[in-house]
């Protein structure tokens, strides 16, 4: 099954069933909240990534030529992270998915924002988005 074949007809099912790179725990400081101290002290951002693609090619030839190279993937998510504060994990989501679906040759890729330290008064272990999205070009 081929995802890129007709990747608008597919559902969340197909993709599961689909090839894919999961790229985990990517961390940069970044300076992104609604609080002003959030955007002047930075803090720690996580960020894990599944990217959906076909990479039988990549397997028969062992060429990462044929594959999306998960090093080039890394370095953009750093790049966001560290670019403009934003004041919500969820547009820093919607700028990953939509950056790294520009840049690769992906089908679709399901993305989660970890922000450990958030100014919450409560004892938690973590914050997080998780976001979903298809490459529409391909």
């Amino acid at each position: 099954m081929h995802v890129h074949e007709s990747s608008s007809d597919f559902t969340r099912r197909d993709y599961s069933r689909a090839d894919r790179i999961t790229l985990t725990g990517v961390g940069s400081v970044g300076y992104h909240g609604v609080l002003n101290t959030e955007k002047q002290t930075g803090q720690p951002f996580f960020v894990d990534i599944t990217m959906f693609t076909d990479f039988a090619q990549a397997a028969s030839t062992d060429d990462v030529a044929h594959t999306v190279n998960y090093a080039e993937v890394a370095e953009v998510i750093r790049e966001i992270v560290t670019g403009d504060s934003l004041n919500l994990i969820e547009t820093l989501a919607e700028n990953i998915a939509r950056t790294v679906l520009e840049r690769f040759p992906l089908d679709a890729v399901e993305l989660t924002v970890h922000k450990p330290n958030a100014p919450i008064e409560v004892t938690f272990a973590d914050v997080a988005v998780t976001i979903f999205r298809e490459n529409h070009a391909r």
